[in-house]
């Protein structure tokens, strides 16, 4: 049987700017289901990286080096 063993993720401050809709929208939607604001963006920003795809940038033959 594996054990378990509780760790603590390793986290950073840092700051964004955001318009006033957007955090009234996220502390709406956190509020209804009882978690932080920063729970539901880390939770938001995983679904995001998650399920990102990038499309194909196309050179510019005019930018030539």
């Amino acid at each position: 049987m594996i054990k378990f063993q509780p760790s603590k993720s390793e986290k950073i401050v840092i700051s964004i700017r955001l318009e006033d809709y957007k955090v009234q929208e996220i502390d709406k939607i956190a509020s209804k289901i009882d978690i932080s604001r920063n729970e539901l963006i880390n939770q938001c920003l995983d679904y995001a990286l998650n399920n990102l795809e990038f499309k194909e940038l196309k050179k510019n033959k005019t930018n030539k080096k």
